[in-house]
């Protein structure tokens, strides 16, 4: 079963506005219905809580309400339909999809994918030693870039759970591999459809907090996670985790907080790994959890006057 990603993560919240206020501020384009979604059309789907249009809450206290995954292939649906209808409820729906929950109680959906190609150039670098990949005259960062940078698809979800070996054995069943694992903490979980380094992480947590930790988009480069993190900021968004770069995927990330009850990232640049990958598995640590970790400053320029850079001034 080769699931190429997420497609769409569905919310049931209870400030619509502010989530609506929330990811157009993010980047994601306003598509109507409660859709935003990222270049590529992958998206996060809104709805007041109470709207009987929602697939029931399933999980306590989780505004999460689905989760949907797709596949290029309708032979892979069918497999999937398969293999889960051997000890679950499989519900097909009139577009096509199916739906049905996993063994944490989390709703899923499958469908075949809405990812539309997209074809942009990445951030690319120059360094001494190694042939140049932006040419005399290309600059390098424009300061009119429009703001906020545009996500280019949905990157992964991060649950907490009771019993992550569960979880992994659940999904295990749908083509999904562990990647890489923080011992004592949960793993890293890849589907067959492709080679991001993860599109799924659960981490271990009490019953009583299961949920969404949070869910994250890809953007082009580092430089549009600072540029779009630093206007996130001056929107008056709440920074919760960088700007930084992790080691396990080597994802640059910014965290904030957000309406939706969970954190959402900016990420960009994450490891691509195929089956001759072997899996790490470390201990939980702040030093294994990222490479370098910033925080965010007021913008300065040099000059005499200018305040000392290693943070002592008022």
């Amino acid at each position: 079963m080769k699931i190429v990603g997420l497609d769409t993560l569905v919310f049931g919240v209870d400030n619509v506005t502010a989530c609506r206020q929330y990811l157009l501020d993010y980047g994601l384009h306003e598509a109507g219905d409660g859709r935003f979604e990222a270049l590529d059309g992958t998206a996060v789907v809104i709805a007041a809580a109470d709207d009987p249009a929602l697939p029931p809450a399933r999980v306590p206290h989780c505004a999460l309400r689905k989760t949907v995954m797709g596949v290029r292939d309708p032979a892979e649906l069918e497999a999937i339909a398969a293999e889960l209808a051997k000890d679950r409820e499989v519900r097909r729906l009139p577009d096509g999809s199916i739906e049905s929950v996993d063994d944490d109680g989390f709703l899923l959906g499958f469908q075949l994918t809405v990812r539309r190609p997209v074809t942009l150039a990445a951030e690319v670098i120059n360094a001494t030693g190694s042939p140049f990949q932006r040419p005399a005259n290309q600059l390098g960062v424009d300061a009119a870039m429009p703001l906020p940078v545009r996500p280019r698809t949905l990157s992964h979800v991060v649950y907490f759970v009771p019993d992550p070996a569960r979880s992994e054995a659940f999904y295990a069943r749908l083509g999904f591999r562990v990647v890489d694992r923080f011992v004592g903490m949960g793993p890293f979980l890849q589907p067959a459809g492709t080679l991001d380094h993860h599109t799924h992480f659960f981490i271990t947590a009490p019953e009583h907090v299961k949920g969404v930790e949070h869910f994250t988009f890809h953007f082009g480069g580092p430089t549009e996670v600072l540029l779009n993190g630093k206007h996130f900021v001056e929107k008056g968004y709440q920074s919760f985790w960088g700007p930084g770069r992790h080691q396990m995927g080597s994802n640059w990330f910014w965290y904030f907080k957000s309406p939706f009850g969970c954190n959402m990232e900016m990420d960009a640049d994450m490891d691509l790994h195929d089956a001759s990958w072997q899996a790490r598995e470390w201990p939980i640590a702040a030093d294994r959890s990222q490479v370098f970790l910033f925080a965010y400053r007021e913008a300065w320029a040099p000059g005499p006057d200018a305040p000392p850079t290693d943070g002592s001034h008022a």
